[in-house]
C-alpha cells in the first residue's frame, strides 16, 4: 500500500526539520524537542492512515458497474454515460479527494462527482461520461480512488480493477445496424434500386458495329441493310451493383489529433459508401490495405453482411500487430504487467522479473475475463502474439508506429484492382480511399484501371482530408523526461511561442500537401480514374474535439 503526503503534511515536515535545525544551531533542547515532536506526529499520522485504510479495504470497499452488460456500443464522435457504484461496508465514512477512471487514451472520460464522501455502510453512485472520438475496441479498466485517512495528512490511492469494454463503430453504421431486421420492414428495402449492365436482357442498349466474336443472333439485319454495314444489337439487363471498397490503413494516416486523423475520416467515408449501397440491395465487398491486404470480405448483401463490414472497419485498421505498433515485446510486457497485477489473485508476486513465458501463460489464463474476443495479432514469436492479444482483448491501446510503411500503398491498390478484375461476381463499381500514388507506381496502377475499364467498371478514388488534422486546436508538446543526460533533452517551447508558431507551421505543411495532391490528382485523371476529395464536413466539429476541462485519463 502506497501513501502520498498532502501539501499540509509536506509543509509540517519542512517546518519540523527547520525547527530542529534552528534548535541545534541555537543549542536549545526545547526547540529541538518541539521540532522532533512535529516529525513524530507526522509519523503517527502515517501509521493511523495505514490502519484506517487497511480497515476500509478489509471491510469490503469495492466498485461495481451498473447493469449486467460489460460491453457498450457507440458511434464515433458520440457520448455515452455509464453508471458506477462505490460501496463502503465499513462503519466509518470514507472521504475521497479525487476519483478518476483508468481508461484507454483513445477515449475522453470524465466522472461526476470526482470528489466527495462515501457514508458508513453506504453506497455512492457516480456517472462516467465517455466521449468516443476514434473507432476501435477500447477499455475502461476501472476506477482509482484517492482516500484521505485520518487525520487527513496522507492520501492513499485505491484501484478497483473492473474491465468494461467500449466498442466504437463508424458513425454511418450505427443507424444501419440498429434498424429493424426481417419482417415486413425489409420486404421493399432488400429490392433497392437496380443498376443496368451489359448482358442478356430485353432492353436495347445500343446498335454498334459488328466485331469479331459477336454471335450472329445479335446481328440487326434490317438496320445493317439500311446503313450498308454490319450492326449488332447490344442489350442490357437489370442487376444489383457489385461494389468493392478499398481502404488504405497505412500507419502514417493515423498521424494527427485524436478523432481528426486522416484515417478517422476515411473509415467514416468507407462506412457511408457501404451503408448507402447495402441499403439499395447491392452487394458490397471490402479490402483493408496496410500496405498489403489485411482484411478481405467478398461482396454480399444484407444486415448480417453489413455487420461484418462494420466489424472489419472497427478492428481491421488497428495497430496491435508488431509491424504496425510502436511497442516492442518489452513494452508490451510492461503494459500487460501493469494491467494484470490488480486482476491477478497473487498480484504477480510469484512471477520472476523477466520471465515473459510465464507472464504470457498467466495473461492467456486471464483473457477469459476480457470484454472483447480478439484474434491474435502478428508478432515475432508465439509469446509476443499472446501478449499482444491480451492488449487487444482488454482494449489497451497500442500506439501506431512513427515510421511510415516502406512499400508504396499504390502497389497494393494496383494488385487489389487486378484481383477484383479477375474474381466473380463481376464488379460494377470500385471505391478506393487512399493517398494518391507516386509517379513511379503509375504504370502498374494504370494497367489495372484499364483492365477494369474494359469491363465497364467505374473506379472512384477518394483522397484523404488533411485539413482537419492540421487545424486548431493544437496540443503543445509535453516536456521530455530527462534520464540524467542533459545533452539528450532538447528545449521545449513555451505555450506562447508554440501558439504563435503552430498556425504558421500548419499552414506551410497544408500548402505543401495541397500542391502534392493536386499534382497527383491530375495524373490519376489521365489514367481514367475519377478523383473525389473527402469533404471536411465528414469530420466531427473541431469544437467537439476540444478536451474537457478535466485531466486526460491515465494511459496503460
Amino acid at each position: 500500500m502506497q501513501l502520498y503526503p498532502t501539501r499540509t503534511a509536506a509543509h509540517l515536515a519542512i517546518a519540523g526539520v527547520a525547527v530542529m535545525g534552528a534548535g541545534l544551531i541555537a543549542r536549545e533542547p526545547a526547540i529541538v524537542g518541539w521540532g522532533g515532536a512535529i516529525l513524530v506526529a507526522i509519523a503517527l499520522a502515517r501509521g493511523v492512515t495505514l490502519v484506517s485504510v487497511a480497515r476500509i479495504r478489509a471491510a469490503g470497499f469495492e466498485m461495481l458497474w451498473g447493469g449486467s452488460r460489460r460491453i457498450l456500443r457507440s458511434a464515433r464522435g458520440g457520448t455515452v454515460e455509464i453508471e458506477a457504484e462505490v460501496r463502503n461496508r465499513d462503519t466509518l465514512a470514507a472521504r475521497y479527494v479525487k476519483l478518476r477512471t483508468i481508461a484507454s487514451s483513445q477515449l475522453d472520460v470524465r466522472i461526476e462527482p470526482n470528489r466527495g464522501e462515501v457514508s458508513a455502510s453506504g453506497r455512492l453512485k457516480v456517472k462516467v461520461i465517455v466521449r468516443t472520438p476514434r473507432v476501435g475496441q477500447h477499455g475502461l479498466h476501472g476506477l482509482a480512488l484517492e482516500v484521505h485517512g485520518a487525520p487527513g495528512l496522507f492520501e492513499v490511492p485505491l484501484t478497483f480493477a473492473n474491465p468494461y469494454g467500449i466498442e466504437v463503430l463508424p458513425r454511418p453504421f450505427m443507424p444501419y445496424l440498429t434498424q429493424p431486421r426481417g419482417g415486413r420492414s425489409h420486404l421493399l428495402a432488400a429490392s433497392g434500386k437496380p443498376g443496368r449492365i451489359r448482358g442478356e436482357g430485353d432492353d436495347l442498349r445500343e446498335l454498334r458495329e459488328h466485331q469479331p466474336g459477336d454471335p450472329f443472333r445479335k446481328i440487326a439485319w434490317k438496320a445493317s441493310a439500311r446503313r450498308g454495314t454490319l450492326l449488332v444489337r447490344e442489350f442490357e439487363r437489370e442487376e444489383r451493383d457489385v461494389v468493392w471498397v478499398l481502404v488504405d490503413a497505412a500507419v502514417e494516416l493515423w498521424a494527427g489529433p485524436l478523432g481528426r486523423a486522416p484515417l478517422d475520416l476515411m473509415i467514416d467515408e468507407a462506412a457511408a459508401i457501404s451503408t448507402r449501397h447495402l441499403g439499395r440491395g447491392d452487394r458490397v465487398g471490402l479490402i483493408v490495405l496496410a500496405p498489403g491486404p489485411r482484411v478481405t470480405i467478398a461482396p454480399d448483401h444484407g444486415p448480417g453482411h453489413g455487420h461484418k463490414i462494420a466489424q472489419a472497419l472497427t478492428v481491421g485498421c488497428g495497430t496491435y500487430d508488431a509491424d504496425r505498433s510502436e511497442l516492442d515485446e518489452a513494452d508490451v510486457a510492461a503494459r500487460v504487467i501493469e494491467h494484470l497485477r490488480p486482476l491477478d489473485a497473487r498480484g504477480l508476486d510469484d512471477l520472476r522479473r523477466g520471465d515473459l513465458d510465464r507472464l504470457a501463460a498467466r495473461a492467456e489464463s486471464m483473457r477469459a475475463r476480457a470484454p472483447f474476443s480478439a484474434p491474435a495479432p502478428l508478432g515475432r514469436s508465439q509469446r509476443e502474439r499472446t501478449l499482444r492479444r491480451y492488449l487487444a482483448s482488454y482494449g489497451i491501446e497500442s500506439p501506431a508506429r512513427a515510421e511510415p510503411d516502406r512499400r508504396d500503398p499504390a502497389v497494393a491498390v494496383a494488385e487489389s484492382l487486378t484481383h477484383i478484375a479477375r474474381v466473380k461476381p463481376r464488379a460494377s463499381m470500385v471505391y478506393v480511399l487512399a493517398s494518391p500514388p507516386a509517379d513511379a507506381q503509375l504504370g502498374q496502377l494504370s494497367e489495372a484501371v484499364r483492365r477494369l475499364s474494359r469491363k465497364a467498371v467505374h473506379v472512384v478514388w477518394t483522397l484523404p482530408d488533411l485539413e482537419p488534422g492540421l487545424g486548431p486546436p493544437w496540443e503543445a508538446p509535453r516536456p521530455q523526461e530527462s534520464d540524467g543526460d542533459e545533452g539528450q533533452s532538447g528545449p521545449t517551447p513555451s505555450n506562447k511561442a508554440f501558439h504563435e508558431l503552430a498556425p504558421i507551421a500548419a499552414e506551410a505543411v497544408l500548402i505543401r500537401a495541397r500542391v502534392a495532391q493536386t499534382r497527383r490528382e491530375a495524373v490519376l485523371r489521365k489514367v481514367g480514374v475519377r478523383v473525389v476529395r473527402l469533404r471536411a464536413a465528414a469530420a466531427p466539429s473541431r469544437a467537439a474535439d476540444v478536451a474537457h476541462d478535466g485531466a486526460h485519463p491515465p494511459q496503460i
